[in-house]
C-alpha cells in the first residue's frame, strides 16, 4: 500500500514507536534516501539512548555533524537540556532573591529538575527552536524520537504549556486588577476605572507591572509564542508527517494503535506505519515456519487496526545495520516499497 510517495517532500518528519523496533535505523535510512534525492537533511535524535551515532557508526553528540553529502546528524541530550533550562531559570530568579536565599533556591531548583515534565518541557523548547530556526538551512528535518510514551508527552506538551501559561497570566491580571481596585478605594486613589492592561492592544501590556513581574510575563509569553509557532507547523499535514515504526508482534501493535488515537486527538498528522523486520519469504525450517505463522497473524492485525493509515513492510535483514552502506540498503528497501 503506497501512501509514502510524497513523504520526503515534507519539511518535518517525526519517526516514533516502541523502543527496540528500529526507529533509529528507519529515521537514518529516510535521511540517507532524502540526501540521495538532493535534499539537505538533518536527522536529529531526542532519544536518551543516543543510538543515532551507533546507526551511522560514528560519534555525533549534541552538535550538528556532517554524515555524508547533504546529510547531517544531531543528538539532543534531554538531561543536558533540562539542566541548561533550570540553570537559566535559577540565574534569573536569583536576581530577585536575597543572597541568603540563594542556597535554598538552588536546592529547590535541583528538585524542580527532577519533577515530572521538566525534561519534556526543556526538550520541547529546544525542539521548537530547531523547527523554527533550522528550516531555513535544511530542506528536511527528521526527528528520531524517544519511545512512544515520551514522544506523546513531548508532542502534546504545547497545549499543556499554553494552558499553564494562560493560567499564570490570568492570575497575574486578576492580581493587577485587585491592586487597582484597592488603590482606587484609598484616599490617594485617582483612577475611576479599573481596566486590565491587556485590554488595549495599542498599549504596552506590561507597562503597569513591576520589573520582576514584567520579566516573568514576557518570558512566559515568549515561550508561549515559540510553542504556538512550532505547534502550527507540526499540525500542518502538508508540512509535517509522523511515521510509526513497529514490528509484527503483539505489544508494538497495541502500543501503536493507542498512540495513533492520541495523535489524532491532538490533530497531529500521521503519514503512515512502517512494519519492520518482516521475515523474508524464502526462509525455511520448523522454527521459522511457526514464527511466520505468528507473524502472519500480527500482520493481519496491523492491517485491521491500522487500516486507515498507509503501511509498508521492511524485511528482516541477515546482518546488523550500521554505517552508511548498511543504511543505504534500508534506504533501497524504503524506495522499493514506495517512499
Amino acid at each position: 500500500m503506497s501512501g509514502f510517495n510524497d513523504l520526503l517532500d515534507r519539511r518535518l518528519l517525526f519517526v516514533g514507536g516502541k523502543g527496540g523496533v528500529g526507529k533509529t535505523t528507519t529515521a537514518s535510512a529516510l535521511g540517507v534516501l532524502a540526501s540521495r534525492r538532493g535534499k539537505r537533511c538533518l536527522v536529529m535524535s531526542t532519544d536518551p539512548a543516543h543510538s543515532l551515532g551507533d546507526a551511522f557508526g560514528r560519534e555525533i553528540g549534541d552538535r550538528v555533524t556532517a554524515l555524508g553529502p547533504d546529510l547531517w546528524g544531531l543528538e539532543i541530550d534531554p538531561d543536558a537540556e533540562a539542566k541548561r533550562h533550570i540553570d537559566n531559570v535559577t540565574a534569573a530568579m536569583k536576581q530577585y532573591a536575597a543572597p541568603e536565599m540563594h542556597a535554598e533556591l538552588d536546592r529547590q531548583m535541583r528538585l524542580a529538575r527532577m519533577s515530572p515534565g521538566a525534561v519534556e518541557a526543556a526538550l520541547l523548547e529546544r525542539v521548537a527552536g530547531l523547527i523554527l530556526d533550522a528550516e531555513d538551512e535544511y530542506d528536511l528535518l527528521i526527528f528520531d524520537t524517544a519511545p512512544t510514551g515520551h514522544t506523546l508527552r513531548l508532542l502534546t506538551l504545547p497545549e499543556v504549556m499554553a494552558a499553564w501559561t494562560d493560567g499564570l497570566l490570568a492570575h497575574n491580571r486578576r492580581a493587577e486588577e485587585l491592586g487597582k481596585v484597592l488603590r482606587h478605594l484609598t484616599p490617594k486613589g485617582s483612577r475611576a476605572e479599573v481596566a486590565t492592561p491587556f485590554d488595549d492592544p495599542q498599549e504596552d501590556p506590561f507597562k503597569e507591572m513591576d520589573r520582576r513581574t514584567r520579566r516573568i510575563a514576557e518570558t512566559l509569553l515568549r515561550r508561549r509564542r515559540l510553542f504556538h509557532q512550532a505547534r502550527r507547523r507540526i499540525a500542518d499535514a502538508a508540512h509535517t508527517g509522523f511515521v510509526f515504526v513497529l514490528i509484527p508482534e503483539r505489544l508494538p501493535v497495541l502500543e501503536t494503535v493507542r498512540a495513533v488515537a492520541v495523535l489524532r486527538e491532538f490533530q497531529i498528522p500521521i503519514s503512515g506505519a512502517i512494519v519492520n523486520r518482516v521475515l523474508p519469504e524464502d526462509v525455511d525450517g520448523e522454527f521459522l515456519r511457526r514464527r511466520r505463522q505468528q507473524e502472519a497473524r500480527y500482520l493481519e492485525l496491523i492491517d485491521q487496526e491500522l487500516a486507515s493509515l498507509s503501511r509498508l513492510r521492511l524485511p528482516l535483514l541477515a546482518d546488523d545495520i550500521q554505517g552508511l552502506d548498511a543504511l543505504g540498503k534500508v534506504a533501497d528497501a524504503l524506495e522499493a516499497a514506495g517512499v
